[in-house]
């Protein structure tokens, strides 16, 4: 056992995107759709998926959404963890990407799970409306916006239910008083998992895992 977080040095990182993944042919050709159509190769990691993928499945989870989907490689890798009943609904501002998401989802055998809707994160969270309960949402849309969906979704989401948002780490910089990336992106993903963490409503954590995912077990 050990006290420190082993450092994951490449070679470990190869091991883990060989041996723990999500990434297989069909999952494959979801990216290279992706590329085809000149999409830009931002997506969660293939081990991050099966991460995902052993939540929902360690929560017998029915129902997920997703806020900030582009081509749908995450929404696709969560929508195959869950029942055959199971619904995942996936968000995304640019409507090219939407359709893209919905190509994909056919190529995957998952469109029967998946609702595509195409729409801004901010104003969909004002106007949702769900008849059931949320077992697990997602978020990994404008950094900026992260508490106002935590905010709005927290009501529809059940007891035991989690919230997680991406890049918990914001690209490396989380720690960085003068970030090379946008300041005010970074400042908000600080922001956010300070706030998170003192969330009365939830039990966090951050998971090293990408670019870290901070996730909250609704009491």
């Amino acid at each position: 056992m050990s006290a420190k977080t082993t450092v994951v040095t490449d070679e470990l990182d190869r091991y883990l995107h060989t041996m723990f993944t999500a990434e297989d042919e069909i999952m494959q050709k979801v990216l290279e759709n992706a590329e085809r159509k000149g999409l830009p190769k931002i997506h969660i990691s293939g081990n991050q998926a099966r991460f995902m993928q052993f939540l929902l499945k360690a929560m017998n989870a029915k129902y997920v959404l997703e806020i900030g989907s582009l081509a749908g490689y995450s929404a696709i890798s969560m929508a195959r963890a869950l029942p055959e009943n199971g619904k995942l609904v996936a968000v995304e501002l640019n409507p090219e990407y939407a359709q893209i998401i919905k190509e994909n989802a056919e190529i995957a055998g998952v469109s029967s799970k998946i609702e595509v809707i195409c729409d801004d994160g901010r104003n969909f969270v004002e106007n949702c409306k769900f008849d059931y309960e949320l077992d697990f949402v997602f978020v990994d849309a404008d950094k900026p916006g992260y508490y106002i969906y935590l905010n709005k979704l927290t009501s529809f989401i059940r007891k035991g239910g989690i919230f997680a948002a991406d890049n918990a780490f914001a690209f490396g910089y989380v720690l960085d008083s003068a970030p090379e990336r946008d300041p005010n992106e970074v400042k908000s993903i600080k922001n956010f998992n300070e706030k998170f963490l003192s969330n009365e409503n939830y039990f966090v954590t951050l998971v090293p895992i990408g670019d870290g995912l901070i996730m909250g077990i609704k009491k």
